[in-house]
Protein backbone atom coordinates (compact mmCIF):
# COMPACT_ATOMS: atom_id res chain seq x y z
CA UNK A 1 0.00 0.00 0.00
CA UNK A 2 2.96 2.53 0.50
CA UNK A 3 4.03 1.40 -2.83
CA UNK A 4 0.66 2.60 -3.89
CA UNK A 5 0.66 6.00 -2.59
CA UNK A 6 4.35 6.55 -3.53
CA UNK A 7 3.01 5.95 -7.42
CA UNK A 8 0.23 8.51 -6.56
CA UNK A 9 2.57 11.26 -5.80
CA UNK A 10 5.21 10.18 -8.86
CA UNK A 11 1.91 10.41 -11.60
CA UNK A 12 -0.32 12.81 -9.59
CA UNK A 13 1.49 16.00 -10.58
CA UNK A 14 1.88 18.91 -12.56
CA UNK A 15 4.84 17.62 -15.04
CA UNK A 16 3.36 14.38 -15.41
CA UNK A 17 -0.06 15.06 -15.78
CA UNK A 18 1.04 17.78 -18.73
CA UNK A 19 3.58 14.95 -20.38
CA UNK A 20 0.44 12.74 -20.30
CA UNK A 21 -1.80 15.00 -22.35
CA UNK A 22 0.74 16.32 -24.59
CA UNK A 23 1.91 13.02 -25.41
CA UNK A 24 -1.71 11.98 -26.16
CA UNK A 25 -2.28 14.69 -28.48
CA UNK A 26 0.86 13.70 -30.62
CA UNK A 27 0.00 10.29 -30.71
CA UNK A 28 -3.43 11.30 -32.05
CA UNK A 29 -2.03 13.74 -34.39
CA UNK A 30 0.50 11.13 -36.02
CA UNK A 31 -1.65 7.95 -35.69
CA UNK A 32 -4.57 9.84 -37.39
CA UNK A 33 -2.21 10.85 -40.59
CA UNK A 34 -2.58 8.44 -42.94
CA UNK A 35 0.82 6.51 -43.18
CA UNK A 36 2.63 7.13 -40.05
CA UNK A 37 2.00 4.45 -37.42
CA UNK A 38 2.02 4.18 -33.42
CA UNK A 39 5.20 2.83 -33.76
CA UNK A 40 6.78 5.95 -35.61
CA UNK A 41 5.36 8.40 -33.11
CA UNK A 42 6.73 6.61 -29.72
CA UNK A 43 10.24 6.82 -31.82
CA UNK A 44 10.10 10.39 -32.54
CA UNK A 45 9.01 10.66 -28.62
CA UNK A 46 12.37 9.16 -27.55
CA UNK A 47 14.84 12.39 -27.58
CA UNK A 48 12.57 14.36 -25.76
CA UNK A 49 12.14 12.03 -23.10
CA UNK A 50 16.20 12.59 -22.74
CA UNK A 51 15.03 15.80 -20.01
CA UNK A 52 12.40 13.76 -18.62
CA UNK A 53 12.11 11.89 -14.85
CA UNK A 54 11.79 8.32 -15.18
CA UNK A 55 8.30 8.08 -14.92
CA UNK A 56 7.03 10.94 -17.20
CA UNK A 57 9.30 9.42 -19.65
CA UNK A 58 7.60 6.45 -19.83
CA UNK A 59 4.79 8.00 -19.11
CA UNK A 60 4.83 9.84 -22.42
CA UNK A 61 5.65 6.71 -24.45
CA UNK A 62 2.20 4.83 -23.23
CA UNK A 63 -0.06 7.55 -23.73
CA UNK A 64 1.15 8.28 -27.26
CA UNK A 65 0.94 4.78 -28.18
CA UNK A 66 -2.57 3.99 -26.91
CA UNK A 67 -3.64 7.31 -28.51
CA UNK A 68 -1.97 6.76 -31.91
CA UNK A 69 -3.56 3.32 -31.70
CA UNK A 70 -6.80 4.50 -31.48
CA UNK A 71 -6.58 7.20 -33.98
CA UNK A 72 -5.24 5.05 -36.69
CA UNK A 73 -9.25 3.62 -36.66
CA UNK A 74 -9.56 7.13 -38.12
CA UNK A 75 -8.31 7.21 -41.61
CA UNK A 76 -9.17 3.34 -42.19
CA UNK A 77 -13.12 4.39 -41.59
CA UNK A 78 -12.63 7.70 -43.30
CA UNK A 79 -10.05 6.82 -46.18
CA UNK A 80 -10.04 2.75 -46.31
CA UNK A 81 -6.30 3.17 -45.00
CA UNK A 82 -5.42 1.34 -41.93
CA UNK A 83 -3.41 3.31 -39.30
CA UNK A 84 -2.21 -0.81 -38.32
CA UNK A 85 -1.79 -3.96 -39.48
CA UNK A 86 -4.46 -5.31 -36.44
CA UNK A 87 -6.94 -2.73 -38.09
CA UNK A 88 -6.58 -3.94 -41.64
CA UNK A 89 -8.34 -7.28 -39.95
CA UNK A 90 -11.75 -4.66 -39.62
CA UNK A 91 -11.27 -1.90 -41.97
CA UNK A 92 -13.73 -3.20 -44.54
CA UNK A 93 -16.30 -3.14 -41.86
CA UNK A 94 -15.56 0.25 -40.46
CA UNK A 95 -14.79 1.94 -44.38
CA UNK A 96 -18.69 0.33 -45.13
CA UNK A 97 -20.43 1.80 -42.05
CA UNK A 98 -18.74 5.31 -43.41
CA UNK A 99 -20.40 4.66 -46.76
CA UNK A 100 -23.67 4.32 -44.94
CA UNK A 101 -22.84 7.51 -42.91
CA UNK A 102 -22.56 5.66 -40.11
CA UNK A 103 -18.56 7.47 -39.66
CA UNK A 104 -19.04 8.44 -36.26
CA UNK A 105 -20.49 5.02 -34.90
CA UNK A 106 -18.32 3.58 -36.19
CA UNK A 107 -15.07 5.75 -34.81
CA UNK A 108 -17.23 5.62 -31.49
CA UNK A 109 -17.01 1.78 -31.28
CA UNK A 110 -13.28 2.06 -31.69
CA UNK A 111 -12.89 4.64 -29.20
CA UNK A 112 -14.94 3.58 -26.58
CA UNK A 113 -14.22 -0.30 -27.12
CA UNK A 114 -10.27 0.58 -27.12
CA UNK A 115 -11.07 2.49 -23.47
CA UNK A 116 -12.46 -0.78 -22.06
CA UNK A 117 -10.03 -2.84 -23.58
CA UNK A 118 -7.81 -0.84 -22.09
CA UNK A 119 -8.76 -0.62 -19.07
CA UNK A 120 -9.64 -4.39 -19.02
CA UNK A 121 -6.02 -4.90 -20.08
CA UNK A 122 -4.78 -2.98 -17.12
CA UNK A 123 -6.60 -4.81 -14.81
CA UNK A 124 -5.67 -7.83 -16.10
CA UNK A 125 -1.82 -6.56 -16.01
CA UNK A 126 -2.12 -5.70 -12.33
CA UNK A 127 -3.29 -8.82 -11.32
CA UNK A 128 -1.75 -11.46 -13.83
CA UNK A 129 1.83 -9.88 -14.67
CA UNK A 130 4.07 -12.10 -12.93
CA UNK A 131 2.12 -15.35 -13.54
CA UNK A 132 1.36 -14.61 -16.93
CA UNK A 133 5.33 -13.66 -17.67
CA UNK A 134 6.34 -17.28 -16.49
CA UNK A 135 3.89 -19.17 -18.50
CA UNK A 136 4.60 -16.79 -21.12
CA UNK A 137 8.50 -17.59 -20.79
CA UNK A 138 7.48 -21.23 -21.23
CA UNK A 139 6.78 -20.67 -24.88
CA UNK A 140 9.35 -21.75 -27.57
CA UNK A 141 10.00 -21.95 -31.04
CA UNK A 142 7.33 -24.73 -30.93
CA UNK A 143 4.43 -22.50 -29.81
CA UNK A 144 5.04 -19.48 -31.37
CA UNK A 145 5.64 -21.23 -35.24
CA UNK A 146 1.65 -22.86 -34.38
CA UNK A 147 0.68 -19.77 -33.15
CA UNK A 148 1.46 -17.64 -35.86
CA UNK A 149 0.28 -20.28 -38.41
CA UNK A 150 -3.01 -20.33 -36.57
CA UNK A 151 -3.15 -16.15 -36.87
CA UNK A 152 -2.21 -16.61 -40.90
CA UNK A 153 -4.83 -19.21 -41.33
CA UNK A 154 -7.77 -16.77 -39.67
CA UNK A 155 -7.14 -14.04 -42.49
CA UNK A 156 -7.06 -16.58 -44.89
CA UNK A 157 -9.79 -18.02 -43.97
CA UNK A 158 -12.04 -15.20 -43.67
CA UNK A 159 -11.02 -13.24 -46.77
CA UNK A 160 -13.96 -11.69 -48.56
CA UNK A 161 -12.77 -13.44 -51.90
CA UNK A 162 -13.41 -16.82 -51.08
CA UNK A 163 -10.70 -19.18 -48.86
CA UNK A 164 -8.85 -20.45 -51.95
CA UNK A 165 -7.78 -16.36 -53.43
CA UNK A 166 -7.08 -16.07 -49.52
CA UNK A 167 -4.84 -18.63 -49.15
CA UNK A 168 -2.66 -17.52 -52.58
CA UNK A 169 -2.71 -13.53 -50.90
CA UNK A 170 -1.26 -15.09 -47.88
CA UNK A 171 1.25 -16.91 -49.64
CA UNK A 172 1.78 -13.84 -51.77
CA UNK A 173 2.59 -11.97 -48.23
CA UNK A 174 4.50 -14.92 -47.25
CA UNK A 175 7.15 -14.23 -50.40
CA UNK A 176 7.37 -10.66 -50.26
CA UNK A 177 8.61 -11.80 -46.29
CA UNK A 178 11.51 -14.18 -47.71
CA UNK A 179 12.76 -10.87 -49.13
CA UNK A 180 16.33 -9.96 -47.41
CA UNK A 181 18.49 -11.77 -45.59
CA UNK A 182 17.69 -15.58 -44.00
CA UNK A 183 17.15 -14.59 -40.55
CA UNK A 184 19.19 -17.70 -39.23
CA UNK A 185 22.07 -18.14 -41.75
CA UNK A 186 22.43 -14.45 -43.45
CA UNK A 187 22.69 -15.24 -47.10
CA UNK A 188 20.64 -13.34 -49.38
CA UNK A 189 17.33 -13.91 -51.03
CA UNK A 190 15.60 -12.40 -54.21
CA UNK A 191 17.57 -9.38 -53.97
CA UNK A 192 18.74 -9.26 -57.41
CA UNK A 193 21.65 -7.84 -56.58
CA UNK A 194 20.14 -4.49 -55.01
CA UNK A 195 21.29 -3.58 -51.73
CA UNK A 196 18.28 -1.88 -50.00
CA UNK A 197 16.47 -5.22 -50.66
CA UNK A 198 19.27 -6.68 -48.51
CA UNK A 199 17.11 -5.34 -45.35
CA UNK A 200 13.97 -6.57 -46.32
CA UNK A 201 10.58 -4.95 -47.73
CA UNK A 202 8.98 -3.39 -44.68
CA UNK A 203 5.41 -3.47 -44.28
CA UNK A 204 4.54 0.01 -44.05
CA UNK A 205 5.21 0.74 -47.39
CA UNK A 206 3.46 -2.19 -48.39
CA UNK A 207 0.71 -1.15 -46.21
CA UNK A 208 0.68 2.24 -47.48
CA UNK A 209 0.66 1.00 -51.35
CA UNK A 210 -1.37 -1.91 -50.98
CA UNK A 211 -4.30 0.12 -49.34
CA UNK A 212 -3.94 3.78 -49.83
CA UNK A 213 -2.77 3.69 -53.51
CA UNK A 214 -4.72 1.36 -54.47
CA UNK A 215 -7.68 2.86 -53.35
CA UNK A 216 -7.11 6.46 -55.01
CA UNK A 217 -6.37 4.35 -58.58
CA UNK A 218 -9.78 2.71 -58.07
CA UNK A 219 -11.58 5.94 -57.08
CA UNK A 220 -10.08 7.47 -60.17
CA UNK A 221 -11.33 4.81 -61.91
CA UNK A 222 -15.23 4.64 -60.93
CA UNK A 223 -15.07 7.21 -58.98
CA UNK A 224 -15.46 7.32 -55.04
CA UNK A 225 -18.88 6.76 -53.89
CA UNK A 226 -19.91 9.29 -51.45
CA UNK A 227 -19.82 9.18 -47.57
CA UNK A 228 -22.85 10.17 -46.49
CA UNK A 229 -22.80 12.33 -42.87
CA UNK A 230 -25.57 11.74 -40.30
CA UNK A 231 -23.82 11.21 -37.19
CA UNK A 232 -20.54 12.23 -37.28
CA UNK A 233 -21.44 15.65 -35.14
CA UNK A 234 -21.98 13.37 -32.64
CA UNK A 235 -20.19 10.62 -33.02
CA UNK A 236 -20.91 8.76 -29.61
CA UNK A 237 -24.77 8.50 -30.46
CA UNK A 238 -25.71 5.08 -29.93
CA UNK A 239 -21.88 3.41 -29.57
CA UNK A 240 -23.15 2.19 -26.24
CA UNK A 241 -25.97 0.76 -27.57
CA UNK A 242 -24.17 -1.14 -29.93
CA UNK A 243 -21.40 -2.29 -27.44
CA UNK A 244 -24.16 -3.24 -25.10
CA UNK A 245 -25.55 -5.34 -27.77
CA UNK A 246 -22.06 -7.24 -28.14
CA UNK A 247 -20.90 -7.31 -25.08
CA UNK A 248 -20.09 -10.78 -25.22
CA UNK A 249 -17.98 -9.52 -28.01
CA UNK A 250 -15.90 -7.09 -25.85
CA UNK A 251 -15.75 -8.73 -22.74
CA UNK A 252 -13.98 -11.95 -25.49
CA UNK A 253 -11.61 -9.58 -27.08
CA UNK A 254 -10.71 -8.11 -24.42
CA UNK A 255 -9.78 -11.23 -22.89
CA UNK A 256 -8.13 -13.08 -25.85
CA UNK A 257 -6.22 -9.44 -26.88
CA UNK A 258 -4.99 -9.88 -22.84
CA UNK A 259 -3.56 -13.88 -23.57
CA UNK A 260 -2.42 -12.82 -26.84
CA UNK A 261 -0.71 -9.85 -26.24
CA UNK A 262 1.23 -11.01 -22.82
CA UNK A 263 3.61 -13.41 -25.77
CA UNK A 264 6.82 -11.84 -26.31
CA UNK A 265 7.10 -11.03 -29.72
CA UNK A 266 3.57 -11.08 -30.91
CA UNK A 267 1.95 -7.87 -30.13
CA UNK A 268 -1.72 -7.14 -30.96
CA UNK A 269 -2.02 -7.31 -34.64
CA UNK A 270 -2.35 -11.12 -34.63
CA UNK A 271 -4.55 -10.93 -31.39
CA UNK A 272 -6.90 -8.52 -33.88
CA UNK A 273 -7.16 -11.16 -36.38
CA UNK A 274 -7.44 -14.02 -33.89
CA UNK A 275 -10.21 -12.58 -32.09
CA UNK A 276 -12.05 -10.81 -35.54
CA UNK A 277 -12.15 -14.30 -37.28
CA UNK A 278 -13.97 -15.78 -33.80
CA UNK A 279 -16.30 -13.38 -34.15
CA UNK A 280 -17.18 -13.94 -37.67
CA UNK A 281 -17.48 -18.21 -36.83
CA UNK A 282 -19.36 -17.38 -34.07
CA UNK A 283 -21.86 -14.61 -35.59
CA UNK A 284 -25.56 -15.54 -36.46
CA UNK A 285 -24.79 -13.13 -39.61
CA UNK A 286 -21.37 -13.78 -40.57
CA UNK A 287 -22.50 -13.28 -44.18
CA UNK A 288 -22.88 -9.37 -43.50
CA UNK A 289 -18.65 -9.16 -42.26
CA UNK A 290 -17.07 -6.75 -44.57
CA UNK A 291 -20.24 -4.99 -45.49
CA UNK A 292 -20.01 -2.83 -42.58
CA UNK A 293 -21.15 -4.83 -39.54
CA UNK A 294 -19.70 -3.49 -36.42
CA UNK A 295 -19.93 -6.74 -34.54
CA UNK A 296 -15.73 -7.80 -35.57
CA UNK A 297 -15.18 -3.88 -35.03
CA UNK A 298 -16.14 -4.35 -31.51
CA UNK A 299 -14.13 -7.85 -30.60
CA UNK A 300 -11.06 -6.54 -32.63
CA UNK A 301 -11.25 -3.23 -31.40
CA UNK A 302 -11.30 -4.39 -27.90
CA UNK A 303 -8.14 -6.13 -28.69
CA UNK A 304 -6.28 -3.38 -29.66
CA UNK A 305 -5.72 -2.17 -26.74
CA UNK A 306 -6.05 -5.09 -24.36
CA UNK A 307 -3.07 -6.80 -26.17
CA UNK A 308 -0.82 -3.16 -26.17
CA UNK A 309 -1.79 -2.91 -22.34
CA UNK A 310 -0.74 -6.57 -21.78
CA UNK A 311 2.40 -6.35 -24.05
CA UNK A 312 4.12 -4.74 -20.69
CA UNK A 313 3.89 -7.68 -18.70
CA UNK A 314 6.99 -9.58 -20.45
CA UNK A 315 8.61 -5.81 -20.78
CA UNK A 316 7.84 -4.83 -16.59
CA UNK A 317 8.28 -7.94 -15.37
CA UNK A 318 11.36 -9.81 -17.26
CA UNK A 319 12.66 -7.41 -19.79
CA UNK A 320 11.13 -8.96 -22.59
CA UNK A 321 9.88 -6.97 -25.36
CA UNK A 322 6.45 -7.50 -26.36
CA UNK A 323 6.06 -5.78 -29.52
CA UNK A 324 8.10 -2.85 -31.11
CA UNK A 325 7.07 0.02 -29.13
CA UNK A 326 7.81 -2.18 -25.80
CA UNK A 327 11.07 -2.57 -27.05
CA UNK A 328 11.39 1.05 -27.49
CA UNK A 329 10.27 1.75 -23.91
CA UNK A 330 12.80 -1.04 -22.27
CA UNK A 331 15.35 1.33 -23.81
CA UNK A 332 14.52 4.33 -22.05
CA UNK A 333 13.69 2.39 -19.17
CA UNK A 334 17.44 1.24 -18.94
CA UNK A 335 18.81 4.48 -19.88
CA UNK A 336 16.89 5.90 -16.88
CA UNK A 337 18.78 3.91 -15.18
CA UNK A 338 15.34 1.39 -14.31
CA UNK A 339 16.20 -1.81 -15.30
CA UNK A 340 13.13 -3.93 -16.54
CA UNK A 341 12.94 -7.89 -14.40
CA UNK A 342 12.23 -9.18 -11.57
CA UNK A 343 13.22 -6.74 -9.23
CA UNK A 344 11.22 -3.60 -10.94
CA UNK A 345 8.29 -5.41 -8.94
CA UNK A 346 10.45 -5.78 -5.78
CA UNK A 347 13.25 -3.21 -5.38
CA UNK A 348 11.39 -0.24 -7.12
CA UNK A 349 7.89 -1.44 -6.77
CA UNK A 350 6.27 2.32 -6.62
CA UNK A 351 7.27 2.71 -10.25
CA UNK A 352 6.27 -0.27 -11.51
CA UNK A 353 2.48 0.80 -9.75
CA UNK A 354 3.10 4.38 -11.34
CA UNK A 355 3.09 2.44 -14.73
CA UNK A 356 0.02 0.96 -14.00
CA UNK A 357 -1.72 4.06 -13.42
CA UNK A 358 -0.65 5.83 -16.43
CA UNK A 359 -2.51 3.21 -18.14
CA UNK A 360 -5.62 4.08 -16.11
CA UNK A 361 -5.26 7.63 -17.06
CA UNK A 362 -4.06 7.22 -20.77
CA UNK A 363 -7.34 5.20 -21.79
CA UNK A 364 -9.38 7.69 -19.85
CA UNK A 365 -8.29 10.52 -21.57
CA UNK A 366 -9.47 8.60 -25.23
CA UNK A 367 -12.81 9.65 -24.32
CA UNK A 368 -12.47 13.35 -25.07
CA UNK A 369 -9.61 13.31 -27.69
CA UNK A 370 -11.54 11.17 -29.30
CA UNK A 371 -14.56 12.33 -29.38
CA UNK A 372 -12.98 15.73 -30.34
CA UNK A 373 -10.68 13.76 -32.89
CA UNK A 374 -14.43 11.97 -34.57
CA UNK A 375 -16.16 15.50 -34.39
CA UNK A 376 -13.24 17.50 -36.49
CA UNK A 377 -12.34 14.62 -38.72
CA UNK A 378 -16.22 14.96 -40.63
CA UNK A 379 -14.49 18.45 -42.09
CA UNK A 380 -12.62 15.63 -44.28
CA UNK A 381 -16.10 14.84 -46.07
CA UNK A 382 -16.16 18.10 -46.75
CA UNK A 383 -12.79 18.38 -48.96
CA UNK A 384 -13.09 17.54 -52.89
CA UNK A 385 -12.63 14.36 -53.86
CA UNK A 386 -9.57 15.46 -56.28
CA UNK A 387 -7.81 17.33 -53.71
CA UNK A 388 -8.42 14.77 -50.95
CA UNK A 389 -6.67 11.98 -53.29
CA UNK A 390 -3.67 14.06 -53.45
CA UNK A 391 -3.33 15.19 -49.93
CA UNK A 392 -3.75 11.39 -49.44
CA UNK A 393 -0.83 10.45 -51.50
CA UNK A 394 1.66 12.99 -50.40
CA UNK A 395 1.01 11.34 -46.79
CA UNK A 396 1.57 8.07 -48.67
CA UNK A 397 5.05 9.45 -50.38
CA UNK A 398 6.07 10.92 -47.15
CA UNK A 399 5.40 8.05 -44.79
CA UNK A 400 7.16 5.50 -47.39
CA UNK A 401 10.01 7.98 -47.70
CA UNK A 402 10.34 8.30 -43.77
CA UNK A 403 11.22 4.38 -42.66
CA UNK A 404 14.74 4.62 -44.10
CA UNK A 405 14.83 7.49 -45.51
CA UNK A 406 15.24 6.91 -48.74
CA UNK A 407 13.28 6.84 -52.45
CA UNK A 408 13.04 3.19 -52.19
CA UNK A 409 10.72 2.72 -49.82
CA UNK A 410 8.37 5.01 -52.27
CA UNK A 411 9.44 2.49 -55.12
CA UNK A 412 7.70 -0.76 -53.18
CA UNK A 413 4.93 1.72 -52.30
CA UNK A 414 3.93 2.59 -55.97
CA UNK A 415 4.80 -1.50 -57.35
CA UNK A 416 3.20 -2.84 -54.27
CA UNK A 417 -0.14 -0.35 -54.43
CA UNK A 418 -0.25 -1.64 -58.79
CA UNK A 419 0.11 -5.17 -57.56
CA UNK A 420 -3.10 -4.87 -54.94
CA UNK A 421 -5.05 -2.80 -57.63
CA UNK A 422 -5.16 -5.35 -60.32
CA UNK A 423 -5.78 -8.23 -57.68
CA UNK A 424 -8.24 -6.35 -55.94
CA UNK A 425 -9.99 -6.14 -59.52
CA UNK A 426 -10.23 -10.00 -59.23
CA UNK A 427 -11.50 -10.46 -56.21
CA UNK A 428 -8.46 -11.03 -54.20
CA UNK A 429 -8.23 -10.00 -50.61
CA UNK A 430 -5.65 -7.61 -49.53
CA UNK A 431 -5.20 -8.22 -45.54
CA UNK A 432 -3.46 -11.91 -45.72
CA UNK A 433 -1.05 -10.21 -47.76
CA UNK A 434 -0.24 -7.75 -45.31
CA UNK A 435 -0.21 -10.33 -42.54
CA UNK A 436 2.18 -12.83 -44.00
CA UNK A 437 4.32 -9.91 -44.53
CA UNK A 438 4.08 -8.68 -40.80
CA UNK A 439 4.05 -12.77 -39.52
CA UNK A 440 6.14 -13.99 -42.07
CA UNK A 441 9.62 -13.65 -40.18
CA UNK A 442 8.10 -15.17 -37.09
CA UNK A 443 6.71 -18.37 -39.13
CA UNK A 444 9.97 -18.71 -40.83
CA UNK A 445 12.64 -18.34 -37.83
CA UNK A 446 10.89 -20.65 -35.25
CA UNK A 447 10.18 -22.94 -38.17
CA UNK A 448 14.14 -23.22 -38.97
CA UNK A 449 14.86 -23.07 -35.02
CA UNK A 450 12.33 -25.70 -34.50
CA UNK A 451 13.51 -28.08 -37.33
CA UNK A 452 17.58 -27.41 -36.40
CA UNK A 453 16.37 -28.38 -32.61
CA UNK A 454 14.56 -31.85 -34.01
CA UNK A 455 16.98 -32.74 -36.63
CA UNK A 456 14.40 -32.11 -39.27
CA UNK A 457 12.05 -34.51 -37.45
CA UNK A 458 8.87 -32.68 -38.19
CA UNK A 459 6.77 -34.90 -35.02
CA UNK A 460 8.51 -32.60 -32.65
CA UNK A 461 6.27 -29.93 -33.42
CA UNK A 462 3.64 -31.75 -31.59
CA UNK A 463 5.98 -33.11 -28.85
CA UNK A 464 5.06 -30.41 -26.07
CA UNK A 465 2.14 -30.29 -24.51
CA UNK A 466 0.82 -26.74 -25.41
CA UNK A 467 2.76 -26.99 -29.33
CA UNK A 468 0.78 -29.97 -29.65
CA UNK A 469 -3.19 -28.45 -28.74
CA UNK A 470 -2.37 -24.99 -30.96
CA UNK A 471 -1.14 -27.79 -34.01
CA UNK A 472 -3.88 -30.12 -33.87
CA UNK A 473 -6.37 -26.47 -33.63
CA UNK A 474 -4.89 -25.27 -36.48
CA UNK A 475 -5.09 -28.97 -38.70
CA UNK A 476 -8.37 -29.36 -37.53
CA UNK A 477 -9.75 -25.36 -38.64
CA UNK A 478 -7.94 -26.14 -42.36
CA UNK A 479 -9.36 -29.81 -42.25
CA UNK A 480 -13.22 -28.21 -41.71
CA UNK A 481 -12.91 -25.52 -44.30
CA UNK A 482 -11.42 -27.77 -46.59
CA UNK A 483 -14.23 -30.66 -45.72
CA UNK A 484 -17.09 -27.19 -45.84
CA UNK A 485 -15.79 -26.13 -49.27
CA UNK A 486 -15.92 -29.20 -51.26
CA UNK A 487 -19.22 -30.20 -49.70
CA UNK A 488 -20.64 -27.13 -50.71
CA UNK A 489 -18.54 -27.99 -54.33
CA UNK A 490 -20.59 -31.65 -54.39
CA UNK A 491 -24.16 -29.84 -53.65
CA UNK A 492 -23.60 -26.98 -55.87
CA UNK A 493 -22.73 -29.68 -58.77
CA UNK A 494 -25.94 -31.59 -57.19
CA UNK A 495 -27.98 -28.93 -57.80
CA UNK A 496 -27.14 -28.03 -61.47
CA UNK A 497 -27.68 -31.64 -62.52
CA UNK A 498 -31.29 -32.14 -61.45
CA UNK A 499 -32.99 -28.74 -61.33
CA UNK A 500 -35.98 -28.70 -59.70
CA UNK A 501 -39.43 -29.13 -62.03
CA UNK A 502 -42.18 -26.88 -62.25
CA UNK A 503 -45.34 -29.16 -61.01
CA UNK A 504 -47.97 -28.96 -63.27
CA UNK A 505 -51.58 -27.99 -62.24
Amino acid sequence: MDAFLQAFGLVFNVETLLVITGSAIFGLFVGALPGLTATMATALLVPVTFYMAPIPAIAAIISCTAMAITAGDLPGTLLRIPGTPASAAYVEDSYRMAQKGQAGLAIGIGVIGSVLGGLFGFVFLMFTAPALAKFALGFSSFEYFWLAVLGLSCAALISSGGMAKGALSLLLGLFIAQVGLDPLMGSQRFTFGLTELAGGISFIPAMIGMFALAEIMRAGRTGAPAIIQDNSRNPFKGTLKVLWKYRKNQIRGSIIGSLIGALPGVGGDLAAWVTYTLAKKTSKTPELFGKGHPEGLVEAGATNNAALSASWIPAMVFGIPGDAVTAIAVGVLVMKGLDPGPQLLTVHPENFYAVMLVFVIANILMLPLGYVAARTARWIFEVPRALLNAAILLFCIVGSFSINNTMFGVGIMLVLGIVAYVLERRQFAIAPIILGIVLGPLVETNFTTSMIITSGNFAGFFGRPIAGVLGAATIIIWGLAIFGTIRRTMIERAERKSPVLPVAN
